[in-house]
């Protein structure tokens, strides 16, 4: 599992969702993502199979001793490049030489389970990259049989309506066989946000949108 994510510190994370809820409360609910997303990868394969790539220093963050407690026994590195796709690449160079094929998740969908995360491993059969949509036309999970493969990904505008359909190319054009997984929804919005906290009453990201929505004089 490698989880590729942002330490959340306010002004730095959710910046979206911040410009209608506060960028402090921004902060705490991409916090309780990131706790979410951590356990589910943790419990999916168990922390020695995990790598965090980390822009920032989790000490810094909101929840910091909580999410510096998740990552015990984690590979842990600083993210490198210029832009995301190229910070995706170098992420995957640094799990080359693990074990098996590689599952890459970012930090906006808490609503990830281990059995999602364990699907998508499952869905790659004999080929060689599975790619999950996410409804904004993004993409919220990427498998590569040979993590090598993220290369392609270096010319892929990301954040945007057609990240998705851009990434699947670039990959099929490099001769790689790419199948599909469960389709999630990006926490960016008030509107996802309610969304994915129905769907995952249960989550540290559903009680932490609840607080939010119901602290007296919150912005929304």
């Amino acid at each position: 599992m490698l989880v590729v994510a942002k330490a959340p510190v306010p002004g730095r994370v959710k910046t979206r969702l911040g410009a209608d809820i506060g960028m402090d409360e921004a902060a705490g609910i991409a916090a309780a993502a990131l706790v979410d997303t951590l356990a589910a990868c943790r419990d999916a394969v168990g922390a020695e199979q995990c790598t965090l790539s980390l822009d920032g220093d989790l000490a810094d963050a909101v929840r910091g001793d909580e999410l510096l407690d998740l990552v015990e026994g984690w590979a842990v590195h600083p993210q490198v490049g210029d832009d995301f796709a190229a910070r995706l690449v170098h992420a995957h160079a640094g799990v080359a030489d693990g074990p098996g094929p590689v599952v890459q998740v970012g930090m906006d969908t808490p609503q990830v389970t281990p059995g999602l995360l364990l699907d998508a491993a499952g869905a790659l059969g004999d080929g060689d990259a599975v790619l999950g949509p996410a409804d904004d036309g993004g993409w919220w999970v990427l498998v590569l049989r040979d993590p090598a493969a993220a290369a392609a990904l270096a010319d892929v505008p990301m954040s945007t309506p057609t990240t998705y359909d851009d990434t699947r190319r670039a990959l099929e054009d490099r001769g790689l066989t790419v199948s599909t997984t469960a389709t999630l929804r990006d926490v960016d919005t008030v509107p996802d946000a309610d969304l994915v906290a129905e769907v995952a009453p249960g989550s540290h990201f559903a009680r932490a949108w609840s607080a939010c929505r119901s602290t007296p004089g919150a912005r929304r």
